[in-house]
C-alpha cells in the first residue's frame, strides 16, 4: 500500500513562489512515476507535472512550463513541485499521485495513477 500526504500549499501574491512536497510511504516508492495535479472550484481535476521513477524524465502542462518544476528525492521518498511566478489562476488544490507504468514519458491522465494524496489548497491573490 502507498500513501502519500502532500504540504506546502498556502496564501501567496501573484508572482511569488512556493514549494509543494509530497512525502510517500513505502518501499518501492523508486518504482513509481509520480504526478501532480490540480483541481478549482467547478473545475475537473487536471495535470500539472509529473516525473519518471528515476526522475530522469519529465512532463509538464503547457500553462505551467517554464514557471513550475517537477523534482524528487528517491532516498527520502519524497517528491516536489516547485512553483514560480504564480498566477490567480494557479489557485485550487493541489493533489500528488503515484503510478506504477513505466512509460517515457510520464503519464498525464488521472485515471493512470493508482494512489493520490488528500491535496492541499494554494491560493494566488491579484
Amino acid at each position: 500500500q502507498v500513501q502519500l500526504v502532500e504540504s506546502g500549499g498556502g496564501l501567496v501574491q501573484a508572482g511569488g513562489s512556493l514549494r509543494l512536497s509530497c512525502a510517500v510511504s513505502g518501499r518501492t516508492f523508486s518504482s513509481y512515476a509520480m504526478g501532480w495535479f490540480r483541481q478549482a472550484p467547478g473545475k475537473e481535476r487536471e495535470f500539472v507535472a509529473a516525473i519518471s521513477s528515476s526522475g530522469g524524465s519529465t512532463n509538464y502542462a503547457d500553462s505551467v512550463k517554464g514557471r513550475f518544476t517537477i523534482s524528487r528525492d528517491n532516498a527520502k521518498n519524497t517528491v516536489y513541485l516547485q512553483m514560480n511566478s504564480l498566477k490567480p489562476e494557479d489557485t485550487a488544490v493541489y493533489y500528488c499521485a503515484a503510478t506504477p507504468l513505466r512509460w517515457t514519458i510520464p503519464a498525464a491522465t488521472t485515471t493512470l495513477y493508482n494512489y493520490w494524496g488528500p491535496g492541499t489548497q494554494v491560493t494566488v491573490s491579484s
